[in-house]
């Protein structure tokens, strides 16, 4: 049995590249003042990823839970990212050299969460606000790399305090805002204090979600502009500390204005582009013109040039605007995780980043085709090139969740199965990345459909249910009267043993027997020429996964008691028992096709590569940041996909041992 000895001796598994993008942080796509990358969040890694090249990736990997914040310095040299972690315990803050891509300084102050960082001006200070169950701000010396001093970020009878910004005259000045709370900050750095002043907002209460520091552009209007929940923008003066105006004063903004970003001054005022909560972006004039001395009357209009751009999914609201430079080029990131690249001239918006946004439920290659993944999630089949990382094709079926897939050998049918008990057959051309409908099989199961596999020839579908039923279908290819092509399902077999959900189903290279693993404790072995169960074997666990051994004259399982067995198919008795995980389900195993060696991953976050034979862990994977769902050797045998809870595609190098 593998002792602890063996996992201390194991080997880092390369992370080759991570598909995806947390768009639900605030402001999580920063542009690097370099203009040639973009610097986001994904679970706890931050990704730094050039824009000018074939989308070339650095992966920071030092956070312990998911990145909740990121800034940059402003002459590039710093970046800083803020985590949350669990109740009770500090969330760290880590200082990143940007040009060696190492950690030089990691501060545990905030509990439980960071809710925002921002460098000042001249990269003197850091500034970190924590989270509702910490609610306190603090102020970092870049220099000693220590804090100077921290205060209650709000007033006991304010709100949460969720946003912050900083001078852009100042280092000593900073403003932060949340929940009917809106202060601006000064630091006294003699007297290790900072100093706050509320903001009077005559009468006005808002919840704050964003802050635009516009204080260097006019030195008659030192302001900052303060985007809402309630849909409108406020616009302060900082050197009074008193709200100037706000606009709209009618029509304001669907779901609030969730993203704010300066672009340059007009001849009477400001150019702003705003994000909101109802998916759109728009590019605005804000004309400030003063009455009777110091009143302001401001009008906001609409760029004619320019027509607001509307997202697709009405639900996803943009969480951040990210100029490149001056901005002529702005990147705009989606709550549904996609990016998107606009040029400021013509406003015309290209997609340049899309990536699953809730649990990632199954993964799989064509037969001898590594260059080519498909996935699913909840309402959506996605096909990828693992090449580039950019997805192919899509299709959707709303209010649905599609549990699990399968390929054909040729590769030109795909069975999905979904949790209204359908199974859709789809027709699929790798050439040209063709996903068409075929054939829908009504009520294959009363339960949902956990569990698909297709046979050698790809005529034969098994599948499972949540009910516990493994059935066996006969695909007909066809043509109907009008001469085009058509499938069709017959039911040959109904088996009727599990008790509980089918979680996987593997074929057996002749296609005269398969495995089946049961959230009851048992895994089968059934004969599919006769229809019977063969075979059975017990354990105190609910199975998740199976896999036929070496000679498939054994299986391995695993599941929810983190251990890996290994069963004789003759007689369902067990060889061994392997202790697979210290904590947690292990959720799914891959084998290579010479059996020698297989991966798993579950509840741990860690991806291990085990020697069959020896039963021996040989490399691990860190980089996940939530529960692995699939996982998937490449036919080549050159890199290992994993997906997980939090949408997240991960592809791993495999080792030279591996490869051959």
């Amino acid at each position: 049995m593998a002792g602890e000895d063996d996992v201390i001796d194991t080997k880092e598994l390369e992370l080759e590249r991570i598909i995806g993008f947390n768009g639900k942080v605030p402001s999580g796509l920063l542009v690097h003042p370099d203009r040639e990358h973009i610097v986001y969040p994904l679970g706890c890694n931050i990704i730094i990823e050039d824009i000018t090249k074939e989308a070339k990736q650095c992966i920071l990997s030092k956070h312990t839970n998911n990145v909740t914040c990121i800034a940059v310095s402003n002459d590039g040299r710093y970046l800083v990212s803020g985590q949350e972690t669990h109740m009770g315990f500090k969330a760290s803050i880590i200082l990143w050299d940007y040009a060696s891509k190492e950690a030089i300084q990691k501060w545990d102050l905030h509990k439980v969460k960071v809710e925002a960082l921002a460098f000042s001006k001249n990269g003197k200070y850091v500034i970190s606000l924590g989270g509702q169950d910490d609610g306190s701000v603090v102020v970092w010396d870049m220099t000693t790399k220590e804090p100077i001093c921290g205060s209650p970020a709000q007033v006991e009878s304010a709100g949460i305090t969720s946003c912050l910004a900083t001078s852009n005259v100042t280092d000593e000045e900073f403003v932060t805002g949340g929940e009917t709370t809106l202060r601006v900050w000064t630091i006294d750095k003699e007297n290790r204090k900072i100093r706050p002043s509320n903001t009077n907002l005559g009468g006005l209460k808002r919840v704050i979600t964003c802050i635009e520091m516009v204080d260097d552009q006019d030195a008659k209007m030192p302001y900052f502009f303060c985007g809402t929940t309630t849909g409108d923008i406020l616009c302060i003066n900082k050197n009074t500390n008193i709200l100037q105006f706000e606009v709209p004063s009618k029509n304001k903004f669907s779901l609030g204005v969730t993203a704010l970003s300066f672009v340059k001054m007009t001849s009477k005022g400001f150019n702003i582009l705003v994000g909101t909560g109802a998916g759109t972006v728009g590019n605005f004039d804000i004309s400030v013109c003063f009455e009777n001395g110091n009143k302001v009357k401001a009008v906001f209009k609409h760029r004619s040039d320019a027509q607001p751009w509307k997202h697709e999914e009405e639900t996803s609201a943009i969480t951040s605007i990210a100029k490149r430079g001056a901005g002529h080029q702005f990147f705009v990131g989606t709550a549904h995780s996609q990016v998107y690249k606009f040029q400021f001239a013509d406003f015309t918006a290209e997609l340049v980043k899309t990536c699953h946004s809730c649990p990632v439920n199954d993964v799989i290659f064509p037969f001898g085709l590594s260059q080519l993944m498909l996935t699913c999630q909840q309402g959506e089949i996605r096909v990828w090139n693992l090449t580039t990382g950019r997805e192919l094709r899509r299709f959707v079926l709303a209010n649905k969740i599609c549990n699990a897939l399968a390929i054909s050998r040729d590769g030109k049918t795909i069975v999905t199965g979904w949790n209204d008990g359908k199974m859709r057959v789809f027709g699929f051309g790798p050439k040209d990345m063709s996903l068409e409908l075929k054939h829908v099989i009504m009520d294959a199961h009363n339960k949902g459909v956990t569990a698909v596999a297709l046979n050698t020839s790809g005529d034969t579908i098994i599948s499972g249910g949540g009910e516990g039923m493994v059935r066996v279908w006969d695909l007909v290819f066809g043509t109907d009267l009008k001469g085009k092509k058509e499938i069709r399902a017959e039911l040959r077999h109904s088996m009727k043993e599990h008790k509980n959900f089918v979680s996987e189903i593997v074929i057996r290279s002749n296609d005269k027997e398969c495995a089946s693993a049961g959230g009851d404790g048992t895994t089968i072995v059934w004969d599919l020429t006769k229809g019977i169960r063969k075979n059975v074997v017990f354990a105190n666990t609910l199975f998740k996964s199976v896999c036929y051994g070496e000679e498939e004259l054994q299986i391995i399982t695993c599941g929810t008691d983190h251990k890996i067995g290994y069963w004789e198919t003759f007689d369902g008795s067990m060889v061994r028992e392997l202790e697979g995980a210290k904590a947690g389900a292990i959720s799914f195993m891959d084998i290579t096709t010479d059996k020698s060696y297989f991966v798993t991953g579950g509840e741990e976050k860690l991806l291990k590569l085990w020697l069959y034979r020896e039963g021996e862990v040989t490399h691990v994977g860190r980089g996940h940041s939530a529960s692995i769902l699939r996982i998937r050797i490449a036919p080549d045998n050159r890199s290992i996909v994993s997906v997980s809870e939090d949408g997240a595609i991960l592809q791993w190098k495999c080792p030279n041992s591996l490869m051959g």
